[in-house]
């Protein structure tokens, strides 16, 4: 089982994600039509896994499946839908193999785009909610002696809440 940490917020975070985006969009070029910080890395001020996520909305999956070789030069592997449809996703490890980036790719306007942008923005305008994530996030971890499915799973309840409330907060109609 794959083991993760949890560290304290790092400004350089939104710098690292910024320099992926650009090369992202040079080697994908009109297929993206924007690209997105999500994820905790995201959200000022609370801990989070050192691994950028990034939300890329793409004019449509078939396009970017048939740039994929691009994602690949570029160091990431090729999921897939990974479980999620509609979703294409990427993920990249440095040399050594720690897991440093997560691109989840969804067509423009999709209900992923929406839900995953939705979140970041209710976390950011709302940091007591930011605050009990991270606090959460923290005894997670130690909970499970830093095993990630656990966490991931331990995370779920408090992802749904909060999302609904976001999506409820932005005013997305759930229905697009």
């Amino acid at each position: 089982m794959r083991k993760i940490e949890v560290v304290p917020h790092d400004p350089a975070w939104s710098r690292e994600f910024a320099g992926e985006a650009r090369r992202i969009r040079d080697a994908l070029g009109d297929v993206v039509a924007a690209v997105h910080h999500i994820g905790s890395t995201a959200i000022p001020g609370i801990p989070a896994k050192p691994v950028i996520d990034i939300c890329l909305e793409v004019r449509g999956l078939g396009l970017l499946d048939q740039q994929a070789s691009e994602m690949v030069r570029l160091g990431y592997q090729a999921l897939g839908e990974y479980g999620i449809p509609e979703r294409r996703f990427f993920l990249q490890d440095d040399p050594k193999g720690v897991r440093t980036h997560h691109a989840h790719a969804f067509e423009t306007g999709s209900w992923g785009v929406k839900r995953h942008v939705a979140f970041r923005d209710y976390m950011i305008a709302h940091p007591p909610a930011a605050e009990a994530y991270g606090q959460l996030k923290e005894e997670l971890l130690g909970r499970h002696s830093g095993e990630e499915e656990p966490y991931i799973e331990g995370k779920g309840p408090f992802i749904r809440e909060h999302e609904a409330r976001a999506v409820d907060w932005a005013g997305i109609d759930r229905k697009d």
